[in-house]
């Protein structure tokens, strides 16, 4: 396996279904315009509550993408 130099973003999906349809959305946004994604993790899960009922769920989610030579 070649060195390999990464770089990160970070962003939010967020889906009232759960977490991991929000985990989802944010990778396939970020795949529209970022090339070489090579892995993900989960920075954050919080929710956003009404009525003492969880109503949408936001996840943090860092995306690491190789370095183009």
């Amino acid at each position: 396996m070649p060195d390999h130099i990464y770089k990160t973003i970070e962003l939010y999906g967020s889906s009232p279904a759960g977490l991991q349809p929000a985990i989802e959305r944010a990778v396939a946004k970020a795949a529209e315009s970022v090339r070489n994604m090579r892995w993900m993790q989960v920075t954050e899960i919080r929710g956003h509550l009404d009525g003492g009922k969880i109503q949408h769920w936001q996840v943090g989610v860092k995306i690491g993408f190789t370095i183009e030579d």
